[in-house]
């Protein structure tokens, strides 16, 4: 619940509210420099970097603005960009540093001065100096100063690095730096979920950096895959995972640097300027005590017994420590210099922090060594501080709500509000994360500590945190403690919305939602005066008793409605405890509360939709017959079930299109009954297209077999349609247009209005209702009911017969999850889902990956509720005993001590306790529990057969789906997954973490997982994710020219695009990776194979760490990478990326799947083209069979892999084998395409050089049995291995890339006929003709070979069309 039905009076006193700071001050603190006692400075330069500058941004063509003002939202359409302030002007200038050669860069004139700070830190030679100025011609720069700014800077210059007086503040960030550099190269961070680190294997996979390689001779690759490689592979090893550990160790430069016991310096050396006191000890064993002093570091006298801080003799006075430590220990030099060498090898985007952390659910056993400074961080008494701010903590909603209130009114305007936003967003979720960890772990007091546990709140660094449970009964008639721990994601979505609105004046809180070790926790800032305040006086708008009183408020009625519009909710009025109408925009729960600050903040959005009627069980709701079948309606576990913005929007749209329809033939029946026969052939003839066209809409195969066609036409009509309406006379028009809105339901009779009240289903609320009103509650329950049907019987059965063709399959459960929200599909009917796809063989692997995401979810509701009732020392313990009983086959183990220290105390006890466990059956479980010590029997209770029990029941309350299995060998056997993707399914899911070894499930005489197995536990966090309009306006412009084939065009504004995401996001997001994906994919269309190869490289990078190094994206990246590679002569890093990306598919969802057939022939096409013909027929062969299972036998994938099954074969000289698998082709390409078909012919031509070859060694086996030697007459066999060229034509092929050769002339017509399309799309609805643009594309993108192997051999002229496999869905990374 939100926070101000949480704090009653008696708490307030507890705590007082801190102080809000000014807009001025937020900003202050945003450009605070460097950092507080321990933040890295080049990390804090880049922040400080990104949030004042908005350069580094390409040059985009004038001819293009206009276009890109069109794609941009009504908020600033009409406004002119300014890319001219963007325009960058090169300037080289020259660093001086003490020490070092004299330094030539090339920056940019929009530069700051904190860039030259950062480039020196990031720098071999210059690294270890954090306390020094820039100086040009004795003038000290100002670090927040653009270059171009500067006076008497310009191109040729010289500026100078002066090294300042330390302070305490500036020593202590040396020191913190010194450590940073020598931990540099340590994945323990990474591992640890720390400081925004992650991993990246890529170059571990290449041996290094792709660009630096030569082009590989095919006889010089070793192209043996890994046994784990090979298809037929029962269960995917976890040690591949992340190769290169045991190679991975840094040599190490110290052994302790820390600070001195000597610390703080008294009164008489302060005024000797000692700042503090540090402790080394070098790998010679040699102990050192180093007082810190304004003009650096230097050696004292002082020992562990004695206190001396004079300098010893010799001192090694130095203003760097790290030249300090190379002076007394050669150790430190040498191993400091391999790590920096090192260090600077390794790409830039493998060193950049990633805006949010990625966590591992695997990692090896770390070596846990000394680290003072991280020890000093964990138990500093500024817990809860952000540190780069000095003396105080910051005010989380005056930053969050300034930021918003930033101007946008110009591009450059926008992009320091959207990077501010972005930045501040960022911070704030790491510190609500930290908070929420905190919380669990006990380590902040609640602000109410004397009530039980549950209903404890507290208050940490300005954010306000609260517990998912149901306190105060206020979900007693929703659902209870279930409802409670699902309002605060429901409340996250509302948020989400109305961010994304942006109504100017409207705010939201800033609101994270951290699921930690079985908890969840909702951390949210806080509005000033809150605290100061009763809640009755606090709410302004809405109610805070579910409706029995209700308020209203002129200013919140006017925002709410500006962002109803968007939303389509519905103004209405309720009656509140005086019988008295009161008009809402929102929800009754939304409350509106006026803070101290002046602002107006809505918050509890957690029914900002309307509820989802299939899953209430109300009286006045009759279910329609066909969902009665489908066992509608169910009732859930809590009554706060909503439909999803995108159900609505997808909703609306098609009522849009059945409105224009009906608007037409109404039209159409009107006319008919004119007089004049002149006109009415003249509409008929119009009209009948449109009629024809409606019932060829109806007809599913018409549909696909011409799909263009039909789009075009339908938008052909539908505009005339509207034109003959606008033209009619008022009275004509207005009967159309009522009987379409009577015909499709429209809320307003004399206008399409499709808006939906959220509260019309909410028990306790009484309606103001007017009866005869086009606007009834009746007519507005029935509208909220069409629309939950909508959702089952148009919306899942478009998913699946999307995801029939297999163009962009999910791989795992999360990638599942997506594909269902994009089509409105919320995930509890995921039981609804797979009871259709079990009903379609060509849909396994998707049933497959459903059916494991339905049961990880399941076990993952247990098991936060066994972890509920777990005590923090047998945390490790009882979750490697669930996990036993969730995947092991073998008898269960439990370690029954009660703590470590026991077990020194047994060492000497009879052999009997030696083993330290207790084997917990089903029968001992019941029977011997007063055996078991009271903290402990809860989680040792639960056995293999009663968790299955549960996960059952509870795949029946939650999904009404009937597992049907007991145990997870029955599972593993009816639905055919593998354990390991179950493991890393669950671990991601709830946020564990496993040591990196091989795990046997089906052990019978042991336990599969012991204690020391699980090495931790992460959170789960969900927030929202501030968006780039602009860059999303200059990408979604890009891809129209993509489609439009100016690929020039659109390489230039998607470069455009990147330019402005780094902007916003810095280097490192998710977003950044799809622009660069599609960046390298023009390049290689464009005819640069290098170019492609060098982009493509950063993407891989960048979703390892951004979205992880087993994601699903990351595959994809793999696979994009290696044709890459192919194309520009690496044979053998080209094997080892696909080997790669086979391997993780595998591990995901195992090799019965779509994308593994891709990836098979991918292999075999290159193994062929090195001559290793036995190994290339393994994989293709695979392909085949996949292809067959999942295509059809008559399907175009189908005929391409007998094909390459017939060439492998030739090639081996088993022509018998190939002819037949040839045939089969030709069989395909007759029966598809027709005997006259290019391709057709080919395949004829091969086979008849095939029977050629077979009747020539035919001949020479006969003349061999029959004379016992050949004769000299027959003419050799030809075994002709293929060229490069055409296995690389081949792989375009199937990777969905052409080189089409088309004429100019062509061009013109295919672009105006675009052009055309693209204009009706306009002229009818902007949302939903786009939606039907994207329609059109996406079918032409992944229709069957058919399509485009007419053309695949014409690689001579690279003018052409890109069918894009992958991008149809996966790009569609920027949400409105």
């Amino acid at each position: 619940m939100a926070q101000e039905n949480e704090i009653s009076s008696k708490e307030k006193n507890s705590s007082g509210d801190v102080p809000s700071s000014s807009a001025t001050d937020t900003t202050d603190a945003l450009y605070a420099e460097g950092s507080d006692e321990g933040r890295e400075v080049n990390q804090n330069s880049e922040v400080l970097r990104d949030l004042k500058n908005d350069n580094k941004t390409h040059q985009t063509p004038e001819n293009v603005q206009n276009e890109i003002i069109d794609g941009e939202e009504s908020s600033h359409s009409s406004e002119s960009i300014d890319l001219e302030t963007l325009h960058d002007v090169g300037i080289t200038i020259h660093i001086q540093s003490p020490g070092t050669e004299m330094l030539s860069v090339q920056l940019s004139s929009m530069e700051l001065v904190q860039e030259i700070h950062q480039l020196l830190m990031d720098r071999e030679d210059t690294c270890h100096r954090t306390c020094f100025s820039l100086q040009l011609d004795g003038v000290t720069l100002d670090n927040f100063a653009e270059l171009k700014t500067i006076e008497g800077l310009k191109h040729g210059s010289t500026i100078k690095v002066i090294e300042e007086p330390y302070t305490m503040r500036e020593a202590r960030i040396h020191v913190r730096h010194v450590r940073d550099l020598l931990k540099s190269m340590d994945p323990s961070d990474a591992y640890n979920g720390l400081e925004c680190n992650s991993l990246t294997f890529l170059h571990t996979i290449t041996q290094g950096d792709l660009l630096e390689k030569k082009k590989t001779r095919s006889d010089s690759v070793d192209c043996t895959p890994p046994d784990y490689v090979m298809p037929g592979v029962k269960e995917a090893p976890l040690t591949p995972l992340q190769p290169g550990i045991k190679n991975s160790k840094v040599p190490q430069a110290l052994k302790i640097l820390t600070s001195s016991a000597w610390n703080p310096p008294p009164g008489p050396r302060k005024l000797h300027g000692d700042l503090m006191y540090l402790y080394v000890v070098t790998m010679e064993e040699k102990r050192f005590h180093i007082s810190a002093c304004p003009k650096g570091f230097y050696i004292n006298q002082s020992t562990d017994e004695t206190f001396n801080p004079k300098p010893d003799n010799p001192s090694h006075l130095s203003h760097s420590l790290i030249e300090l430590l190379s002076q007394i220990s050669p150790s430190f030099k040498r191993a400091f210099q391999q790590m920096q060498k090192k260090r600077t090898l390794r790409h830039a985007f493998e060193r950049v922090a990633t805006p949010y952390q990625v966590y591992q659910w695997t990692a090896p056993q770390l070596e846990h060594t000394i680290d003072a400074i991280r020890a000093e961080d964990a138990f500093s008494s500024k817990l809860g501080y952000e540190e780069h701010i000095p003396g105080q903590t910051r005010d989380w909603n005056e930053e969050l709500q300034t930021t918003r209130e930033l101007p946008r009114k110009t591009l450059t305007e926008r992009l320091l509000r959207e990077r501010a936003i972005f930045k501040v967003h960022g911070d704030f979720v790491i510190a609500a994360t930290r908070g929420a960890m905190a919380v669990i772990d006990g380590n902040v007091l609640a602000i109410n500590p004397g009530e039980d546990s549950k209903m404890q709140m507290f208050i940490w660094n300005n954010i306000f945190f609260s517990l998912g449970f149901d306190v105060r009964d206020h979900y007693k008639d929703f659902g209870g403690d279930v409802a409670a721990f699902v309002a605060p994601r429901n409340d996250l979505h509302g948020v989400r919305v109305y961010s994304a609105v942006d109504v100017e004046g409207l705010y939201t809180l800033g609101t994270v939602v951290v699921d930690y070790r079985g908890f969840r926790v909702t951390a949210q800032s806080i509005i000033p005066g809150i605290l100061e305040r009763e809640q009755e006086q606090s709410v302004v708008y809405g109610s805070i008793d579910f409706g029995k009183t209700v308020l209203s408020h002129p200013k919140y009625l006017e925002l709410l409605r500006k962002a109803g519009k968007h939303l389509k909710i519905m103004p209405h009025s309720v009656l509140n405890e005086r019988n008295e109408p009161v008009e809402l925009c929102s929800s009754v729960e939304c409350k509106g509360i006026i803070g101290n600050d002046g602002r107006h903040y809505i918050l509890d959005l957690l029914r900002t939709f309307p509820p989802d009627v299939n899953f209430l069980v109300l009286d006045d709701i009759q279910i329609s017959p066909e969902l009665q079948v489908l066992g509608f309606p169910i009732e859930h576990k809590h009554k706060l079930s909503c439909l999803r913005q995108e159900l609505l929007e997808a909703f609306i749209e098609d009522r849009y299109v059945t409105f224009i329809r009906s608007a037409a033939q109404h039209l159409q029946n009107f006319n008919s009954q004119k007089a004049s026969s002149e006109n009415n052939n003249e509409l008929k003839s119009n009209e009948n297209k449109l009629s024809d066209q409606a019932n060829e809409n109806q007809k599913s195969d018409n549909l696909e077999n011409n799909t263009t066609d039909v789009m075009v036409h339908t938008l052909d009509a539908i505009k005339e349609a509207q034109n003959n309406v606008a033209t009619a006379d008022e009275n004509q028009a207005a009967d159309v247009v009522r009987h379409a809105c009577a015909a499709v339901g429209s809320l307003k009779e004399q206008e399409f209005d499709f808006r939906f009240n959220p509260d019309v289903f909410s028990p306790g609320i009484r309606h103001f209702d007017d009866p005869n009103h086009c606007n009834s509650i009746s007519k507005q329950k029935k509208l909220i009911q069409e629309a939950a049907e909508f959702l089952v019987k148009k919306q899942i059965p478009a998913f699946i017969k999307e995801h029939m063709n297999h163009t962009s399959p999910p791989m795992d459960g999360t990638s599942l999850t997506e594909a269902l929200h994009s089509h409105g599909i919320n995930v509890r009917y995921l039981g609804k889902v797979i009871d259709m796809l079990e009903k379609m063989p060509r849909m396994e692997y998707l049933h497959r990956i459903a059916v494991v995401e339905l049961i990880v979810r399941a076990t993952k509701h247990i098991y936060y509720t066994y972890m509920q009732g777990t005590d923090v020392m047998h945390l490790a313990n009882a979750i490697s005993h669930f996990l036993n009983c969730f995947l092991s086959s073998g008898p269960v183990y439990v370690t029954s001590n009660t703590s470590d220290a026991n077990k020194s105390n047994r060492r000497g006890k009879s052999k009997k306790y030696s083993k330290n466990a207790v084997l917990i059956s089903h029968v001992n479980a019941l029977g011997n529990k007063n055996a078991l010590s009271s903290n402990q029997s809860e989680f040792l209770l639960m056995t293999p057969k009663s968790l299955w029990m549960q996960i059952k029941k509870e795949a029946k309350c939650y999904w009404d789906y009937d597992l049907r299995c007991d145990s997870i060998e029955t599972a593993v056997e009816i639905y055919g997954f593998h354990r390991v993707a179950v493991l890393r399914s669950f671990c991601l899911k709830v946020g564990i973490q496993v040591l990196l070894r091989e795990y046997n499930f089906e052990l019978r005489n042991k336990s599969t997982f012991n204690e020391e197995d699980v090495l931790n536990v992460f959170p789960i966090v969900k927030h929202i994710s501030p968006r780039a309009s602009d860059a999303y306006n200059f990408y979604t412009t890009g891809q129209s020219k993509i489609q439009q084939g100016l690929f020039k065009e659109g390489y230039e504004l998607i470069s455009e695009a990147l330019n402005l995401l780094n902007n916003v996001f810095g280097a490192m997001h998710s977003e950044n990776g799809s622009c660069l994906r599609m960046l390298a994919r023009l390049s290689y269309l464009l005819g640069d194979p290098q170019e492609a190869l060098a982009i493509q490289q950063r993407s891989v990078i960048m979703s390892e760490r951004v979205n992880g190094i087993d994601h699903p994206c990351t595959v994809l990246e793999y696979t994009h990478l290696s044709l890459y590679c192919f194309a520009n002569g690496q044979i053998g890093a080209s094997l080892k990326l696909l080997y790669r990306a086979r391997y993780l598919l595998a591990l995901i969802c195992g090799e019965d799947h779509p994308e593994v057939a891709l990836i098979d022939s991918n292999i075999s096409l290159i193994l062929h083209a090195v001559g290793e013909y036995e190994l290339s027929l393994r994989f293709i062969e695979h392909a085949l069979e996949l292809n067959l299972k999942y295509f059809g036998d008559k399907s175009m994938h189908v005929a391409v892999s007998y094909h390459l099954v017939a060439r492998t074969q030739s090639c081996m000289g088993d022509f018998r084998s190939a002819l037949n698998n040839e045939k089969e082709t030709y069989a395909i390409y007759k029966s598809q395409l027709g005997e006259a078909h290019e391709k057709t012919r080919e395949s004829a031509e091969c086979l008849r050089l095939l029977t050629q070859q077979a009747v020539l060694l035919q001949r020479k086996m006969n003349d061999i049995y029959s004379n016992g030697k050949l004769s000299t007459g027959l003419p050799p066999i030809h075994i002709q291995p293929p060229t490069m060229g055409s296995v690389l034509e081949m792989l375009n092929t199937i990777n969905g890339i052409l080189f089409v050769q088309i004429s100019q002339k062509d061009i013109a017509k295919v672009r105006t006929e675009i052009e055309k399309h693209l204009k009706n799309t306009n002229d009818v609805n902007d949302a939903t003709d786009a939606t039907d643009a994207a329609e059109t594309v996406h079918k032409v993108n992944s229709s069957d070979y058919a399509s485009h192997l007419t053309n695949s051999s014409s690689i001579a002229e690279k003018t052409g069309i890109m069918i894009n496999r992958d991008e149809s869905s996966k790009d569609k990374v920027f949400k409105r």
